[in-house]
Parts: structure tokens; sequence; C-alpha cells
């Protein structure tokens, strides 16, 4: 084979451009392992959640659906039960019956014979609760009440009910503080005279806050436990005990809590467990904890409060049901957003931290806060509950799909969730049996039909996201303390949906600056970095190594915290500090005395200037740079990634034994087309194309000491760049492409031909100009979901010769594309073009094998009144929580809509075999 080393004038001129560019590859048949996919397993294919209504499932379906499931590329899926169907009771299996767990057997032990794998939530819909869970266990709200009492007067006189009053405590405005708990009789009275002054007694208790397993299935009704008391986490898991002790079949490969959805404030022992962690007794302050007028030390108080809170969770609480699962050989799978505690602490208490994105709330910086706990704890894999609310039911696209995936991805997300998929019986009509709140990723969704793409698409993704590990340089510092400390209300609401609570924050917009900037970063808690030591100058936590820490603005920090950074930087790290150095502690104990500490090591930080906005003190063999976060950050050595200079691209970056991967997604309108500068030097470049599976050796060069890569991708696109450190790995080059001519339609007479689908199949038709197909007469194409094949025999212009683009123009929605026998793959994303390389001058034969949404079908049911709406609890809603009605819609596009286009293509740069 002969090697024609070519470029055309564009890729000289590029050259002399950027420098000297060394195109080191041959055309040679690949004998190198660095240049392949790594396997696709059952963990990194994507997964489907997969409901089960009512429970009321059979073998033969069970079977039936998880066929289709690995049919379509799928890894495994996580069972939820959830409320049934109407008039469905017959049916109805009890959660963790002996029923239902040779169910949940049967189905672990088909997925694996399927090469899949089971998780099960250890819920029904959401959250931890049920019949198992007393009032004292039920999520609990406080009670206060109070009583002004006058020194001398009359006695105070109250009769509680016994047993409910967890503290009774009288403040006098001298500042003198009495405590009549135990002065409360057997029959819940008190009697007191209060001494001469003015008093104002408090008395605590709780109540049940009305919260109840939400969507719960048959066998899980009962009210949510309290997150916050251990001993109705030890009692919940005792249920579990019952149904896994005498079980002897398969296991699922982990456990699940969804997210954090309880209405909780307190609990029973809430005042023994605050003394325990905070070390004084919260009865002591109660005016500062109910207070809301905006003192310091009711501001104090409640961030003590709420760092109690989340100490309960995840010291207490998350290790009953964590342990539970190792203890029965379960890894397990937590999604702590949503709750009011330290999400990084939370999330890293499971083995899998798990976020999601909630209909058009996507918030990458968001998500990160489950990928910061997989990465900073040693976790390999990061979960994301993909697909919920994406958008009205019926309508949602493999586009939208693979966009969110891609939004995941950029987050550290490697291991797809998608919400996901409803068990339904054969025997169920169209659309059969639905989740109110998920994409509809069941076979019974006319874009199943291509699906198989999108997911071997997520697959590779994975393949490469869960290899090797994160090669992030900059850890940011969360001061939750900040957050913390405000006399305002009881607990933070902290969601993925509503984000000022991070957004408000100065690191929420330290955050957003790195990340726009270029920089790869991950969040650390105060606990988590307690683990953290300083090795070669690096900061090194379980899960690898940190060029540095950044701390973002903020008043307040632990003095255990500031003691670990300086010691960090004494043992030789460098820490930086934006703009400038905190001043105070948090927390109300001992404050004088912890001031004072706190000031000692301040006054170790000696700076000095260095240069504009910014100052350096020498620390030990480290040191703390202090000031404009840019300049310290090039200072400590962090990569920034030129490639965020692109508009609208994004990078997530792992390392692997001699180089690393980046994946890149263009998430802006506009194409790139040109070189891209590295933040890592690579001696060779290898190009995947995770969306076909292609790949080849990237044209590259070395500009200043920095290794750039000539890439080309369209809007919505993405590719895996594999970089080799010290290897000159050769292989078959990458193919670059560029236009050179003007496109020409495809003319001439299409036929229209429906394979699959429903509620019936159109009459085929011939038309000039392909179009929707449900412009045309038969009122069938009108209500009609699925596949259609659109097909010409054409011959090729004038101008096309060798390479072309085949250009579809506008596709509702998914288009399979085969030219003259050729398979070019499933196009999901615009612009629906491929490269075709076997024109032929005359008689060429084109088909588009074009996939719609359900849309106009399920239209069709709510405009004929068809009921398919029979489920139970909360029915069928749409996106705006309100009843679900499709009847009114417009009738969507659907099919080939062109123009179809053949636009003659040239290699610019690379390499051509003759």
């Amino acid at each position: 084979m002969a090697v024609n080393r070519r470029m055309n004038s564009r890729g000289i001129l590029l050259a002399t451009l950027c420098g000297l560019f060394l195109f080191e590859t041959t055309l040679s048949v690949r004998a190198d392992d660095d240049l392949s996919w790594p396997a696709l397993t059952s963990q990194n294919r994507p997964w489907l959640w997969w409901w089960w209504p009512g429970s009321a499932v059979n073998e033969t379906d069970i079977a039936s659906q998880l066929k289709m499931f690995q049919g379509a590329g799928a890894g495994g899926v996580q069972i939820i039960p959830i409320y049934g169907i109407q008039n469905g009771q017959a049916d109805y299996i009890n959660y963790l019956s002996p029923q239902w767990m040779d169910m949940m057997g049967y189905t672990v032990a088909t997925a694996r014979s399927l090469g899949m794998n089971v998780d099960m939530a250890l819920e029904t819909g959401w959250n931890f609760g049920g019949p198992a869970i007393t009032r004292d266990e039920a999520n609990a709200s406080v009670v206060e009440r109070t009583f002004d009492v006058t020194g001398g007067g009359p006695e105070f006189d109250r009769a509680f009910p016994p047993g409910t009053i967890q503290a009774l405590m009288a403040f006098g405005t001298n500042g003198a503080a009495i405590d009549l708990t135990d002065k409360i009789g057997a029959d819940g009275s008190i009697h007191w005279t209060a001494p001469p002054g003015t008093w104002r007694v408090y008395a605590v208790s709780q109540r049940f806050s009305g919260q109840n397993v939400k969507r719960a299935a048959p066998g899980g009704r009962g009210p949510m436990l309290n997150p916050f008391y251990p001993k109705a986490m030890d009692d919940y898991m005792k249920w579990f005990d019952s149904a896994f002790d005498s079980y002897t079949g398969p296991k699922p490969r982990a456990v699940f809590q969804d997210s954090y959805e309880y209405q909780c404030n307190w609990s029973p022992d809430f005042f023994e467990q605050f003394e325990h962690f905070r070390g004084y007794r919260l009865q002591s302050v109660l005016p500062a904890l109910f207070d809301d007028t905006g003192d310091d030390e009711a501001a104090r108080v409640k961030s003590d409060y709420r760092e109690t809170v989340s100490d309960l969770m995840s010291v207490k609480t998350d290790p009953i049901w964590i342990g539970w699962a190792h203890r029965h050989g379960f890894i397990t799978s937590y999604q702590a957003h949503g709750a009011p505690g330290n999400w990084l602490d939370l999330y890293g208490d499971a083995d899998i931290p798990e976020t999601e994105m909630f209909h058009l709330d996507r918030s990458p910086l968001i998500s990160k806060f489950a990928s910061s706990a997989a990465h900073v704890q040693g976790h390999p894999l990061t979960g994301s509950e993909t697909g919920t609310w994406l958008t009205e039911h019926f309508t949602e696209t493999l586009a939208e799909l693979k966009y969110l995936d891609d939004d995941m991805f950029i987050s550290g997300i490697n291991h797809i969730f998608y919400h996901g998929c409803c068990y339904s019986p054969a025997s169920a009509p169209w659309p059969g049996w639905l989740f109110y709140a998920s994409t509809e990723m069941n076979p019974r969704n006319s874009i199943w039909h291509d699906v198989p793409a999108l997911n071997a698409y997520v697959g590779r993704c994975q393949s490469i996201l869960q290899s090797g590990k994160p090669d992030n340089d900059v850890l940011l510092y969360w001061p939750i303390s900040d957050l913390w400390n405000t006399p305002e209300g009881m607990l933070p609401s902290m969601t993925v949906s509503k984000t000022e609570w991070f957004t408000g924050q100065a690191m929420g917009v330290t955050a957003s600056n790195l990340w726009n900037s270029g920089y790869a970063l991950d969040y650390v808690s105060d606990r988590e970095l307690t683990t953290a030591k300083a090795a070669d100058g690096k900061i090194r936590v379980p899960g690898g190594d940190y060029q540095t820490l950044l701390v973002p603005p903020c008043r307040l920090m632990p003095v255990k915290t500031l003691d670990k950074l300086v010691s960090l930087a004494d043992s030789g790290a460098t820490v930086i500090f934006d703009s400038t150095l905190p001043n105070d502690v948090p927390g109300w104990r001992h404050l004088d005395a912890r001031r004072n500490q706190f000031k000692k090591l301040l006054a170790r930080i000696q700076p000095v200037t260095t240069s504009p906005g910014l100052q350096e003190a020498k620390i030990g063999r480290g040191r703390i740079l202090i000031g404009d976060e840019t300049s310290a950050l090039a200072l400590a050595g962090a990569i920034r990634e030129p490639v965020s200079d692109h508009t609208g691209m994004f990078f997530v970056r792992r390392n692997f034994d001699g180089g690393w991967h980046y994946f890149i997604a263009n998430r802006n309108g506009q194409a790139l087309d040109g070189w891209v500068t590295l933040g890592h030097p690579a001696k060779s470049v290898e190009i995947l194309d995770p969306m076909t599976g292609a790949s080849g050796i990237a044209a590259i060069g070395q500009v200043k000491g920095q290794t750039q890569v000539y890439l080309q991708l369209q809007p919505g696109a993405s590719l895996i760049l594999r970089l080799f450190a010290d290897k000159d790995v050769t292989g078959p080059a990458w193919n670059y492409l560029e236009t050179n001519g003007a496109p020409t339609e495809i003319s001439g007479n299409w036929n229209v031909t429906f394979t699959q689908g429903g509620p019936n199949l159109p009459a085929s038709f011939q038309t000039t100009k392909p179009g929707s197909w449900t412009d045309e007469s038969d009122t069938n194409a009108q209500s009609f979901a699925g596949t259609a094949v659109y097909s010409i025999d054409f011959d090729a212009p004038a101008i096309a010769s060798g390479r072309c683009y085949l250009d579809l123009g506008n596709v509702c929605q998914s288009a399979r594309v085969r030219l003259n026998g050729k398979d070019y793959g499933t196009l999901m994303i615009p612009p629906f073009r491929v490269a075709v390389d076997n024109l032929k001058p005359t008689d060429n034969h084109l088909e588009v094998e074009v996939t719609n949404v359900s849309a106009n079908r399920i239209r069709d049911l709510d405009w004929r009144h068809v009921k398919w709406k029979y489920f139970g609890d909360i029915n069928i809603v749409n996106v705006n929580y309100r009843p679900f009605d499709a009847s009114d819609w417009p009738i969507t596009d659907s099919g080939l809509l062109g123009p179809v286009t053949l636009t003659p293509v040239q290699f610019p740069i690379g390499l051509t075999a003759d």
C-alpha cells in the first residue's frame, strides 16, 4: 500500500499560520491495543429505571421486556415499585413479600443470563418509609410554643399530652435560664411559680409532618421515616432483614435511595444528638434557635443546628442503610440532592453517588456535587437519573436525550440511568402502563426503533469515562458555613432545579468562573479535607492528586479547616484564597476561644505582594496565595484548557497510564472547524467518534510547547480524544473533510412505504418532494407513530465524484441511511448529514428509514376520547402537573422533510491512500 502524503492549500496555510506541525501518521493496519475501544459491559451501557406498577409483574413479561432492553443495548435495570393501575388490585404483589422476592430473583437471574444486571430501590415510590414506620419514627416537624410568665404572679399551670414535651425551658429577661423539663409530671402537667422578673417559657415537641411515602406501591404505604433519627433507620432495615434473611436467590447488584423529599426538621432525640455533635445543650439557646430577627447569636445557633442535621445523616443514619447493604453483598447508589445537609459528605457515603437534571434546569455545576464526591473519595462511578420531565410525554426526541447525556458527561457523570421505562404486560393496549414523570423510554414508544444507536453512543462514551481516573487540577472548597449562618428559617432548601442556594454563594460564582475559563475542578467539603495530604507538591485525597486547593471568597471557616489548609501548605502544597482570607469562625460554642485559635492561624500567613492583585505567603515547604484567582492558578501550575475559549465547547478529562482522554462536546449552535490547543502535551492523538465507533489518528502540531489538534465538530456533536504523552502511535488517519462545491438536490420520484408502528399503517405513496407524511390525504398518517422508508433512484450529479456529504435536511425525528445497500448508520441530531463514498454515476438507490415521535398517536387517542389514562395515585399529568390532555395539540410534522442534497467533499488535512 502506497502512502500519498499531500495536503491541499488550506492545510498548508493552516500549518504555516500555526507553526511547524508534524503529521506523523501512516496508513497502516492497527496492531496496537491503544487504538481500540474498551469492551462494552453491563456496567458501561446505559441502564433503565424500571417501574413496577403495583408490582403486578409476571415471569413471561419480565423475560420478554428484558430481552427488548438487551436488544436495544441497555446494560441493566433499576427496579422501583410504584402505585398500580386502577382496578388492578387482583394482580398486585406486596413489596418484599415472598412472591415479590421471587419476582425480583427471577429478574436478576434472567437479566444476568442476558449479560445485564439489576439494582433495586430500597423503597417503594420515594422516600424510605412504609408500614414498618411508627409515629415516633416518622419524619417530623418541630413544634415550639411559648408562654409569657410574670415572676411572683399566677402559677404557670399547664397540661401537655403525656410524653410529648422534649424540652421545657424558661428564659428571663435578665439572661437566666431554668430547665423545667423534669418538673413535668407523668400526666403531662406542670405547676411552676416563676422567680421575680419577666419570663418566657418554651415548650418544644414534635409532630408528624404528614409526609407519607410518595407514589407508594402495594405493601409499601406508610409514613416516610425520619432521616435524622437512627432508631427509625435501624427499624426500617429490619423490614429488609425479614425479607432477605430467608431469601436464597440471586441478589441485585445495588440498592438505591431516591432524592431527598422528606419534610423533616426534628427528631425525638435531637437534643441529645445535638449535644453529642456540638458540645453544648441546644435547650439553653432556644430563643436563638427560634429567632428570625437577624441576631448574630441566632445565626450561629442555627448554623450549629444545620450542621447537626447534616452530621446526623452522614454520620448516623446513612451508615445504617449503607452498612446493611454491604453486609448483605450489595453496593449502594444514593441521590443526596434535596437534602438540607452537606451534599458532598452525603453523596460520598454511597458507592455510586447519583445526581439528576430536572426538565429544563440543567446545571453541570450542580451535578458536579455528585461527581466531585465520587472523585474526591475514590468511587469509580457517578450515576445520573437522566430524562426526568425532559419535555412533554411522547414528544421527547433522541436528539434531546443525546444532548442531556452530554450535559451529564461534561459534569463528570459516567453511569447513565434513563428515567425511564414502566413495566407493561403484553396484554395492555398501547401505550401500555406508564409513569407520569418520565421520558417514555420504553419499547412501546416509536423512538425505541432507533434507541439502540443512542445506547451504543452512551456505551462507547462510558467505556472511556469509566476507565482511568479523573484528571482535575483544582479542588474548590465549599464554604458551607456561610450558607448555614443565617437567622432566617430552619433548614435551607437545596435542590437541583432551584439553584439560588448555589448561584447566590460566592462558591457558585467562583465555580462558574473556573468552569468557563477551562479549569477542571472538583468540590471538597470540610470533612473530606480531613483526609487530604500534601504529596510531591500536590494535594492528595483518596481519589487522587490535585494541583491546588482554591478557597472562594468566604467570611466563615471552621478552625479545623483553616488549620488543615495551613498544614497542607506547610507540607509543600499550594493553597489559594480567592480575593481575601476568611475572618471569623462559625457556630456558637466557645466562640471566643475558637476565634483566638483562628487569629493565631491567620497570623502564620504573612503575605507579600508578588504581582498586581496577588500576594504570596511562604508556609513551611509550601505557600498560600491570596488574590486574583487566575494569576494564582497559573502560579500553582493548574492547567487551563484553551478548548473552553471556543464558545460552547465543554470538556471532561481523565487520565490513564501513558496519557489522557478528553470528552469534548459542542453545545454551541455553530460548527467548530480548526486548530484547538490542549492543556496536556501529547506526542500523538487519536480521535474517537462515539456516535459511529470510527477512529483515526489526528493531525497535531506543537506550538510554543503546547499541543494543538485539528478538530471538526458539528453543533451538538461530541468526540473523544486519546492523548499519548510519549508514544508515537500509528494507525489510519482521521478523515477530515470539507465541502468542495455547492449542494445539489436529489430529485425524482420518492417512494414512501410504512414499515412498522401504529395504530394503523398508512398507505404507501409517491412524491416528487420529500415532506411530512402527515400532509398526505390518508388520515391514518396523521395519527401514525412509527417508521417509514423514503426511497429514490437517482443519477449522481456531475459535480459528485468520490466522497460527498449526503444531507437529509429536516428530519422528524431520526433516520437510518442506506445507499446502494451500504448502511451509513442512524442520524439523530441535526445537521442530519453523513459522508458517503459509494456513489455510482447512475442508478443509485437511496433509502432513508425515518422514525417519528409518538405525539400524533397519543393526540389521536385523546382527540377520540379513548381511555388510556387508568393509573392509580396521580394518574398521568403533563409537565406542569396538570391533567394530561393532548387532544388540542397541533399535528407534529413527521418523516423526511428535506431537502435532500449531495455536496462534494475533499480531504483538507490528513493522508489519503493511492
